[in-house]
């Protein structure tokens, strides 16, 4: 394969392809305040999910990444015009059925590559794991890396400085003046605890939001987005080949 996206990709190249992992993009389409386009999630992961594949496959393994799931779960903001919601039960069945696919083909790895936050899949994976018990399905989420404040000044979640800075490197033609993008100002729970990792319970985005946004964009730089990207491509790769190594037929526990 000149490309690991299954979608640039033929029958002539495909057929007598070993294929060690699939990795599943899965994003959103939302509002991202003023400056960013709905789709970013997905152009994001879409692009790390590739060019970590691009380099595992370069180093010997034999990745190939399916074409991206274009909408998350969205319950808090709907409405918030156009932006579409996927309930985690359709999640389930979409995810039943892609499994369904790979375990049939006799491919076994799963890596699904999350892009939006609103999106959890751990649950999902137990449940399909307990009726596909050969299949390995791992899930990741790029934003989630404590490493991620090393190349950023201010904290956000949605459209902050890292996801600007990533899409002003990566898709600089589809990003607005930063004069253009709102301050990214949110408001916070009453209940402290709700404010806290160890509480939880759904954020009305309206409600919290003026322009979309959660956290402040306008540090954001392409060569900040370059170097976070360069970052996320060797932690990723990284894994991607690990798995690719890995084999079920063995304990895969040390």
């Amino acid at each position: 394969m000149k490309s690991p996206k299954l979608a640039e990709n033929n029958w002539k190249s495909i057929q007598n392809q070993a294929v060690d992992l699939v990795v599943l993009p899965w994003g959103a389409t939302e509002a991202h305040n003023y400056h960013l386009p709905y789709a970013t999630d997905n152009y994001q992961v879409e692009a790390i999910a590739a060019e970590s594949a691009q380099k595992a496959n370069e180093q010997g393994g034999n990745v190939v990444v399916l074409p991206g799931i274009p909408f998350g779960v969205n319950t808090g903001q709907s409405d918030i015009k156009l932006t579409i919601n996927l309930n985690p039960s359709t999640q389930t069945k979409i995810l039943f059925d892609i499994v369904e696919s790979l375990n049939r083909q006799g491919i076994h790895k799963l890596l699904i590559m999350n892009g939006h936050g609103g999106n959890d899949f751990k649950q999902i994976i137990r449940e399909v794991n307990y009726r596909y018990t050969d299949m390995l399905i791992s899930s990741s989420s790029w934003f989630k890396l404590s490493e991620r404040n090393d190349f950023f000044d201010i904290p956000g979640d949605h459209a902050d400085e890292s996801e600007t800075s990533l899409m002003m490197y990566l898709y600089p033609e589809l990003v607005l003046p930063l004069d253009d993008a709102g301050n990214g100002e949110s408001r916070q729970f009453k209940v402290q605890a709700l404010n806290e990792n160890w509480a939880w319970t759904e954020r009305q985005w309206s409600k919290i939001s003026r322009d979309t946004g959660v956290g402040a964009p306008h540090l954001a730089t392409a060569e900040k987005g370059k170097a976070f990207m360069e970052f996320l491509v060797e932690r990723y790769s990284r894994f991607m080949l690990d798995l690719c190594k890995l084999n079920l037929k063995d304990d895969i526990y040390e």
